[in-house]
């Protein structure tokens, strides 16, 4: 799990309930909440999000015969 800062409680902790976000920019994040006390914890993530490329739909497969 990732370790992000709780500033009510203001010590590093794990954060629970942790989900991948992109942000509006395109980096990653990770938000959550504080184990101990519930306020919204969030990271943010080195890098950029990496976007599937767009993929042309293929035919649908013919059946043998």
């Amino acid at each position: 799990m990732a370790e992000g800062y709780c500033v009510k409680c203001k010590a590093k902790k794990e954060i629970a309930d942790a989900v991948e976000e992109v942000m509006k920019n395109g980096r990653k994040a990770i938000k959550g909440k504080c184990p101990t006390c519930g306020t919204v914890m969030f990271k943010i993530l080195g890098g950029k999000a990496t976007v599937p490329p767009a993929s042309t739909p293929t035919p649908p497969a013919q059946p043998p015969g």
